[in-house]
């Protein structure tokens, strides 16, 4: 079983009866996986932002307990740490880890955006959220023209949405 696999698995489990999150990040995942393989990720670069996809929110169990919030803030807080246990046992590197530490710890910020993986990660969390949350058109439209920068992102975007 690849590294990839074994972090879904262990994703899965580690939010294990909650559907509604476990389709979140699978979800993610996939719109990822298409966006940075459409915009010419190199080979590592796109493992990074997979497995980033996969644990991005993996700090809401912590939110939620410590902090009576699944707010994206504390999620950034509790996540790195969550996400480096969970990938170490899936055989990532430290410098690998690293990286999706803090993509995990950056994916609700959207100034200084550092790295195509950053950006991807973003916009597959937000192509998911407005459908999840029901986001209005005008919002829509904004977030389209402020936060989405790849071609295919934006595609994406223009098929579900019809964001311009």
């Amino acid at each position: 079983m690849d590294r990839l696999t074994k972090t879904a698995l262990s994703m899965c489990r580690y939010m294990e009866g909650d559907v509604k999150r476990i389709n979140h990040f699978m979800k993610v995942h996939s719109f990822a996986k298409i966006i940075g393989e459409a915009e010419g990720l190199d080979a590592r670069k796109q493992e990074i932002l997979e497995a980033a996809a996969y644990v991005h929110d993996i700090g809401i169990k912590n939110s939620e307990i410590k902090y009576g919030s699944p707010s994206g803030h504390y999620q950034q807080i509790e996540g790195p740490g969550e996400a480096e246990k969970l990938l170490k046992k899936a055989g990532y590197d430290a410098e690998f880890i690293d990286r999706v530490k803090y993509l995990v710890s950056r994916h609700h910020k959207y100034v200084n955006i550092d790295g195509m993986d950053c950006q991807i990660l973003i916009e597959a969390d937000f192509i998911v959220n407005v459908f999840e949350d029901e986001i209005g058109t005008d919002t829509v439209r904004d977030i389209y023209n402020k936060i989405f920068k790849t071609g295919s992102g934006k595609e994406i975007m223009r098929c579900l949405y019809g964001a311009e």
